[in-house]
Parts: C-alpha cells; structure tokens; sequence
C-alpha cells in the first residue's frame, strides 16, 4: 500500500486546514488508517484514528473538538480536518495504514506510512 499525504501548509493560530491522505495499491477498506504527527525534537505522537467501515474514530485528547478524522473508501482517502489550530499543532503529519492491530494509538502496530506533510501554525 502507498499512501500519499498532502494538505500541509502555513496558518495563523484559529485558522483550519484539511490533510488528506490517497491510497494505492491495496484494499483500502481492509486497513485501519490513522494520522500521526511529530514535531521538532519530539516523539512521533498519535492523533486520530478510524475504523475500517468508517464507524468508529478515535483521537488524542489534545485534538478532541477540534479536528476530524474521515474516511471514503469509495476513493480510497482519508482526512484530517484541523480546526482552531493552536501554535503546538506544527508538526509534520503522517498518514498511515494499519492491517492487524492491538492498539489503534501505537505506531508500530502501523504497516504503511505516508511520506508526511508540513503543518505550521503561527502565532
């Protein structure tokens, strides 16, 4: 599976973005696909997850309310909608692929990962 990040960019604090993310070369709909972010320095850090069929997201406390995980698996995407983004949201955001998982937060349950996409947030 490949997988396909864009989105990232350049904001002021309060402002939205919307990642997306573009599989290929699997079945989509087989995999639980998450997004990622590590900023300068720091550990690579989980921020939200969605379930196969869609039914089912989970996200760090640190986004609750503010950004949304979705899924097409007619197009085989996922996105990230960012809003009211805060200065500690910059971080480079990556999309990922996981097939058989025991904890949809932890990145080595990940099998496929996206090459990352920029987010920077000004204060």
């Amino acid at each position: 599976v490949q997988l396909q990040a864009s989105g990232g960019g350049l904001v002021q604090a309060g402002d939205s973005l919307r990642l997306s993310c573009a599989a290929s070369g699997g079945t989509f709909s087989r995999y639980l696909m998450g997004w990622f972010r590590q900023a300068p320095g720091k550990e690579r850090e989980f921020v939200a997850a969605i379930t196969r069929s869609g039914g089912t997201m989970y996200y760090v406390d640190s986004v609750k309310g503010r950004f949304t995980i979705s899924r097409d698996n007619t197009k085989n995407t996922v996105g990230l909608q960012m809003n009211s983004l805060k200065p500690e949201d910059t971080a480079v955001y990556f999309c990922a692929a996981a097939g058989y998982y025991n904890n949809y937060a932890r990145s080595d349950d990940y099998d496929y990962w996206g090459q990352g996409t920029q987010v920077t947030v000004s204060s």
